[in-house]
């Protein structure tokens, strides 16, 4: 299944950021996570003034999209 298509069908917010457009901020984004595989996951969590990110990316933090999809709602928990 399409990764957008779950998130669409969780209603999780989401912005797509076609790899090849960016790709200075793929760059330091595979960097940061050790790997260049997609879709990898940036989460930003705000707490009134202040943002926490957190950066997830398959085949370290994850197999299935499934996975993947789970890891975001527990951050839309907090």
């Amino acid at each position: 299944m399409d990764f957008k298509k779950m998130l669409n069908e969780n209603n999780i917010e989401f912005v797509d950021r076609d790899i090849y457009e960016h790709e200075e901020e793929y760059e330091i984004f595979s960097q940061v996570v050790e790997n260049d595989y997609v879709p990898a996951v940036l989460v930003i969590e705000t707490k009134g003034k202040k943002y926490d990110s957190f950066l997830y990316a398959p085949d370290r933090d994850y197999e299935e999209l499934t996975e993947a999809i789970a890891i975001i709602k527990k951050h839309l928990l907090v």
